[in-house]
């Protein structure tokens, strides 16, 4: 691997390293100043994606944080980093934490993430990200929440 791929790398990964902080501050700016202006986000929470300033919009994530009580934490694993140029590719698993308000014994739960980031003024973005967690085809359709690497 060549010291600027390397550099790439660490760059992207601090990304990554943005979005748990953000989250663990519960700083919505701080989590979407990751997101280029043409961002398309696909998260757990409906709608089916979200793009442009829907996608970037610090209001409605600290909307969605006010729903938990206590910290919200994100933990990447197992992150693949690929890079070509001014395009970067990273898939790998992440795990969310959070007590949300009524629920007391709150949750963990881990989900599948890919990411796709483009360098923008010297600066990596990302312009695409998905997460989903695998549902049982036993017909009853539940999220496979319980699942673990």
């Amino acid at each position: 691997m060549t010291h600027t791929l390397v550099q790439d790398e660490v760059a992207i990964l601090a990304v990554f390293t943005e979005h748990e902080e953000g989250m663990r501050l519960r700083d919505p700016a701080r989590i979407v100043a990751r997101y280029a202006p043409d961002a398309v986000t696909c998260t757990l929470a409906p709608p089916l994606r979200n793009t442009g300033l829907d996608a970037r919009d610090p209001e409605a994530l600290a909307g969605w944080m006010a729903g938990f009580t206590g910290p919200i934490t994100i933990e990447h694993r197992d992150l693949e980093v690929a890079v070509a140029g001014d395009v970067a590719f990273v898939h790998g698993l992440a795990r969310m934490a959070a007590v949300p308000v009524g629920y007391p014994d709150g949750f963990s739960m881990w989900m599948r993430t890919t990411v796709g980031l483009r360098r923008r003024d010297g600066r990596w973005l990302v312009t695409h990200e998905h997460q989903s967690v695998p549902f049982h085809m036993d017909g009853s359709f539940l999220a496979a929440t319980d699942l673990e690497p």
